[in-house]
């Protein structure tokens, strides 16, 4: 059986951007389409096969270590750019602000799906969701430039909404306006108490095809 399964939930494009040198500025420049290659979208900073280790893996790795790089997408949602912006108390929130790759429409509670899930365009391309992002301060410089005085308000907003970062599996182009579909492991979620003895209780239910 297929370690992964497709489910009938998909969410539409609503925008694209690169970073072209983000040792110049975080700010993303929209584009219509991009081609999503092995190390990236093409032209990205984000981009690459591996990435020099940062302090979200320091647990792990010595700063620098050179590692897999699984965030050459920063993907947000419409539905989570709003709830930021609201919570914030501002009107919206630009994705490109954030440094953004792709911005979805359609997806609830985006930013916590299953690490390991597939977003899948119309010609095959396909991008595995490494994990929820994690709000940081670099945003807030931009932001203050276009609302002085708001950036400071970003990081808390933005707990638990600040979208997932994602890698290429299939190479492809992705262009505004077209469908993703998701897919999902095929796979309970990991309970370490229940190994240890404590009594099973029965798997929350997952709505797939």
């Amino acid at each position: 059986m297929p370690a992964l399964k497709l489910t009938d939930f998909t969410c539409r494009i609503t925008w694209l951007g690169r970073v072209a040198d983000r040792g110049a500025a975080l700010t993303s420049a929209p584009v219509e389409s991009l081609a999503a290659r092995f190390d990236g979208p093409e032209g990205e900073a984000h981009g690459g096969i591996d990435r020099p280790s940062c302090s979200r893996v320091l647990h792990l790795h010595p700063r620098d270590t050179t590692i897999r790089n699984v965030r050459q997408f920063s993907i947000l949602s419409v539905e989570e750019l709003a709830h930021i912006a609201a919570t914030m108390g501002i009107v919206a929130l630009r994705p490109e602000w954030l440094g953004a790759t792709m911005v979805v429409e359609g997806l609830e509670d985006f930013s916590h799906l299953p690490p390991s899930s597939r977003l899948q365009g119309p010609d095959g391309v396909t991008l595995v969701v490494d994990m929820a992002n994690r709000p940081c301060h670099l945003p807030a410089r931009v932001i203050d430039d276009h609302l002085p005085g708001v950036g400071k308000r970003f990081k808390t907003a933005a707990k638990g909404r600040r979208g997932v970062t994602a890698w290429v599996e299939r190479e492809g182009r992705l262009s505004v306006g077209e469908e993703l579909r998701l897919a999902i492991p095929d796979q309970p979620v990991w309970a370490p108490l229940e190994m240890a003895g404590a009594p099973k209780s029965a798997p929350e239910p997952i709505l797939i095809k």
